[in-house]
């Protein structure tokens, strides 16, 4: 009964109105971020707000309106030519141009869809290559936050690429193969599989991946490991690892994780971070993170991702096999490469509404995190590492209710100190 539901639902849609879905899709996302982005660069004051005058001083604000305002003009440039470049490829059939070009090359459907995508991402990351040079070289060196050598911007390219082609190459074909091996019941196999590389990522990550990027070494002995281990203890909270990541070496911007399960288990500090901000405003970011972990944050938020990944992937069971997918984008036989590109497209009205949960339950998280963290360190302290980290790096005190809504994983500066302060001790 179900797959005839689903036939009939393939059956209505012909090739053109599929086309059609996908431009107002891809039409309706970029109007939607142009919209989101006016409203928030609108909603800013010139002038220092009252309300971040204890924050900011009037110079200092001045500064960071500038700085958004120009990190957003080039948001803007790379949206509109992405926007045009994607529109053109469709209209102009240069999806299909492309696998014409393709696949007389290869007779493996495998090797074929990888070349195919690996093309599409050489393309992808050569329009947006100037975005990054500038934004870097430009915009963060302009406002002090820039530290990225042009041998380490280099080497991350090489180094990415060469991960990209040996896990990503790896896991696509591993993906790839179930589908074409196994069928419409592909999506069970592949969802056992997606939970069990989240699960490996999170629990090396930071022990196989982030060592080829940055050097990352055990917080050495003295005062703030001492805090830092007696707050643990206070907590009952088995702290095995507190690592120092390099974070200098590429910008000035400060920042701090938790990551890992049982004895895996590692917090991870930007040295960056320790530079800014005194020993008891470490304490108490490292509490806010401990505050996840005791809320049970990071497993809830798993098994969420591998209920939307599953949810997904049946999804895309339903429709990968259908030869009318691929003649939407001009191809006239069935293309499972080709259908993965037009799902990936007509699912992202499904990905922005569970976007807008996920960051509705992770803004949730980060108050009770806040809460967990003023209740077990030095409240006044954390309030000010909040303000330091905001100030430091420039960021948007006052964005608008609809941007924070869409977008915004985090509650505001205001939103957290006006909740720290109903917390009782």
């Amino acid at each position: 009964m179900e797959s005839c539901q689903f036939q009939q639902i393939k059956n209505f849609m012909s090739s053109t109105t599929i086309f059609y879905i996908l431009n107002a899709v891809i039409i309706f996302n970029f109007l939607l971020s142009r919209i989101l982005e006016y409203l928030n660069q609108s909603y800013s004051k010139s002038e220092l707000p009252s309300e971040l005058s204890s924050f900011y001083d009037a110079e200092k604000y001045k500064k960071s309106q500038q700085y958004h305002k120009e990190s957003d003009r080039l948001g803007m440039w790379a949206e509109v030519i992405s926007f045009i470049v994607m529109i053109s490829f469709l209209w102009l059939n240069g999806f299909a141009w492309l696998n014409n070009i393709l696949e007389p090359h290869f007779t493996n459907k495998i090797i074929l869809a990888l070349i195919y995508f690996g093309v599409l991402s050489i393309g992808s990351s050569i329009i947006s290559l100037p975005f990054g040079i500038y934004s870097t070289y430009v915009i963060e060196e302009k406002y002090g936050f820039n530290k990225t050598t042009v041998r380490t911007y280099i080497m991350d390219k090489i180094k990415g690429i060469l991960l990209s082609i040996v896990l990503g190459g790896g896991l696509g074909y591993l993906f790839l193969w179930l589908i074409i091996s196994i069928g419409p019941n592909f999506w069970i196999y592949a969802w056992g599989l997606g939970i069990l590389i989240t699960l490996f990522l999170q629990m090396f990550y930071t022990s196989l991946i982030v060592p080829i990027f940055n050097k990352l070494s055990p917080l050495p002995a003295g005062e703030l490991r001492d805090k830092i281990e007696t707050y643990a203890r206070s907590v009952n909270f088995p702290l095995t690892n507190v690592m120092i990541i390099n974070g200098s070496k590429r910008s000035t911007k400060a920042n701090a994780y938790f990551t890992g399960f049982g004895k895996g288990k590692k917090i991870v500090l930007y040295d960056t971070l320790i530079e800014k901000h005194s020993n008891e405003e470490l304490v108490s970011i490292l509490a806010h993170e401990v505050g996840h972990y005791k809320k049970k944050h990071i497993i809830l938020s798993m098994i969420l991702s591998w209920l939307q990944m599953g949810f997904m992937v049946w999804l895309l069971s339903r429709f990968i096999f259908s030869d009318t997918l691929s003649a939407a984008l001009g191809v006239n036989h069935l293309a499972i490469h080709i259908n993965l590109i037009v799902f990936s497209i007509l699912f992202e009205p499904i990905s922005l509404i569970t976007g807008i949960l996920m960051n509705i339950l992770s803004r949730k998280n980060e108050y009770e995190a806040d809460e967990f963290a003023v209740k077990t360190s030095d409240k006044p302290a954390f309030v000010k590492a909040l303000i330091n980290l905001s100030v430091d790096n420039l960021s948007n005190l006052k964005p608008h209710p609809s941007y924070v809504f869409f977008h915004y994983s985090h509650p505001t500066l205001l939103q957290r100190i006006g909740a720290i302060e109903k917390v009782e001790l």
